[in-house]
């Protein structure tokens, strides 16, 4: 085991906040604000709805941004008929690499648990 201490993360889960123009504005603010030092003290994810993954992604992509993108959910398996969920595969693809999983409200809504 290393001795070298993990960097510490600060996530934001945006839940089902912010349409497509506010997700971009939210990312444009947040890049605004935070200074290098801040992203040298810890890593910064951000997980907004799916519908805007593509376009945040694209957001940190092309302006070279030190967020890391993050999703609310996964689904197990790769693929299938699974309406509704998305696979770990397929938010890989967008350069996603965090999942919030287990969150409180999964479980007390959706009746989730650790099997």
């Amino acid at each position: 085991m290393s001795n070298e201490a993990r960097k510490p993360i600060i996530s934001g889960n945006w839940k089902m906040n912010h349409n497509h123009f506010e997700a971009i504005q939210c990312v444009q603010k947040l890049a605004y604000l935070l200074t290098k030092d801040d992203f040298a003290a810890v890593d910064v994810t951000i997980h907004p709805p799916f519908t805007d993954l593509r376009s945040v992604q694209t957001l940190i992509d092309a302006d070279e941004l030190k967020f890391i993108l993050g999703a609310q959910h996964c689904h197990e398996v790769d693929s299938g008929a699974f309406t509704g969920e998305i696979s770990a595969m397929f938010l890989a693809k967008l350069n996603v690499s965090y999942v919030i999983v287990g969150h409180s409200e999964r479980r007390e809504i959706f009746g989730e648990t650790d099997e």
